[in-house]
């Protein structure tokens, strides 16, 4: 009986001894695996995998949803870079512009780029004293380090910043420095003008109030920009309220209007630079840049005068084409006649003799 009793102890023992083991073995694999792959459901997952950024707050739902247009070739044959002066006072431009203060959903340019670039959706980069742009990591800057440079109020909560809108200086922002390129694609014998990175520029007044002076705040490479901008309208009427596009549209459609400041040139210099203090010398040469452009544009496929010409004839009426071709035949007849009957008439004209080769 003792016996027995010991054999059941030894039994519950082990038991006991398996059971802490596999507990231990169990606890032991549950903390080898990572935390998103302890138990989640699948809906989860899914969401996760949705929210995963490309380090520019871009999701790659957000990235499917609206895909950014192809980039230009490089490999291109002709090719010019433009930097433009879009001044939001003009008819074409001031969808841009209005509204000052977010209405709603609706935001103008200016808003929504600083709320996008506050929010750590897009970068943005350094505006140098010489103007050209710097498109690459070493040249990005901190958005606090632009409200603290231009003296925009901010609070800061919980290591975040946070600006009201009342605070946002879009009403200041009237003009953008655009950088577009012009080029001819051969793979697809078409033409087109890409807009590559926009600046908002800030206009002040100086404290007499007698001139305004411009600020560039930052650089936006629109690729960047691209895909949030097909999210947001803005109106291209003044009459039709009803005549609204997206954002998108509206610059790769080349819907803005402005002058030409600077050409991607080798010396670097501007068209004020080379114009000097002449105004009239300025707007020739924005001008001549322009009919540049325009040529170039309608001349890729010969010229376009020559073509219609060539058209006009080959659309001719052909039963009124043959008259036309008689009637000349008939005038050019009636003219030698003419000719051919005075000279008889006058007896002045040698006598005609024929001379007939003769055989050896």
């Amino acid at each position: 009986m003792k016996r027995n009793m010991n054999k059941l102890n030894l039994r519950c023992i082990m038991a006991m001894a398996l059971f802490i083991v596999h507990c231990s073995l169990f606890i032991d694999i549950a903390q080898a695996q990572p935390k998103n792959r302890r138990v989640q459901p699948a809906a989860q997952q899914k969401q996760q995998q949705g929210q995963q950024t490309n380090g520019q707050g871009m999701t790659a739902r957000m990235r499917l949803q609206y895909p950014v247009a192809l980039d230009m070739p490089e490999d291109v044959v002709w090719r010019r870079d433009i930097y433009r002066e879009i001044d939001l006072n003009e008819e074409a431009n001031s969808g841009l512009y209005y509204p000052m203060e977010p209405q709603g959903k609706q935001l103008n340019l200016f808003t929504y780029v600083f709320k996008l670039a506050l929010n750590g959706y897009i970068p943005i980069y350094e505006y140098n004293l010489d103007g050209n742009e710097v498109l690459e990591e070493s040249a990005k800057v901190q958005m606090k380090s632009i409200l603290d440079n231009y003296h925009i109020f901010y609070e800061e909560q919980n290591g975040k910043i946070k600006v009201d809108n009342s605070d946002i200086p879009s009403a200041e922002v009237k003009m953008y420095y655009m950088k577009e390129s012009a080029y001819y694609n051969q793979a697809n014998s078409t033409f087109h003008i890409k807009p590559l990175a926009f600046c908002p520029v800030m206009v002040r007044d100086d404290d007499f109030g007698d001139a305004s002076a411009k600020y560039p705040l930052f650089w936006v490479k629109y690729s960047d920009v691209e895909p949030f901008l097909s999210r947001q309208t803005v109106k291209v009427s003044d009459i039709n309220d009803a005549a609204i596009m997206s954002m998108d549209d509206y610059f790769t459609l080349n819907k803005y209007r402005g002058k030409i400041y600077k050409t991607a040139n080798r010396l670097g210099k501007t068209l004020a630079q080379v114009a000097g203090n002449d105004s009239t010398k300025l707007s020739d040469e924005q001008k001549r840049i322009e009919k540049e452009l325009a040529d170039f544009r309608n001349n890729i496929f010969g010229d376009q005068a020559k073509k219609d010409s060539l058209d006009s004839i080959a659309n001719a009426d052909p039963k009124k084409a043959k008259a036309e071709k008689r009637s000349r035949r008939n005038r050019a007849k009636t003219e030698k006649a003419k000719s051919g009957g005075g000279s008889s008439s006058s007896g002045s004209s040698a006598p005609r003799a024929s001379v007939r080769r003769q055989r050896h």
